[in-house]
């Protein structure tokens, strides 16, 4: 699965438009995805992701990089053997198109700020 477009508050992926922010699997979007804790990302906001078990998890951040990711969280993925590349949206939707093409990426991405 490619996105194919992002702009605040918006994503395109597999010609459809979400307006709220999404896991993005190879075959499936998750739309509608909360955290816990809004703004901070926490082991327990990944557990379908870790369930996958893809070689690589890009994290976009919000258009500002507003989103924090918890160190437990790095510490969990690592364990796992999963990759993590954390970026604000626009560089993680070009990470994760890029790295899609010839790995298993899974991306979660937060949509505003």
């Amino acid at each position: 699965m490619r996105v194919e477009a992002y702009q605040f508050g918006r994503i395109v992926v597999g010609g459809r438009t979400y307006r709220s922010d999404v896991i993005v699997f190879p075959d499936t979007v998750q739309d509608g995805w909360r955290r816990k804790e809004g703004h901070r990302l926490s082991v327990e906001d990944l557990d379908a992701v870790i369930r996958f078990h893809p070689d690589v998890l890009v994290i976009g951040q919000g258009k500002y990089g507003i989103m924090a990711v918890d160190e437990t969280v790095m510490e969990a993925l690592s364990c796992e053997g999963i990759d993590v590349v954390v970026a604000k949206t626009d560089r993680a939707v070009e990470e994760f198109n890029r790295l899609s093409k010839r790995r298993r990426v899974v991306g979660t991405f937060h949509l505003t700020c």
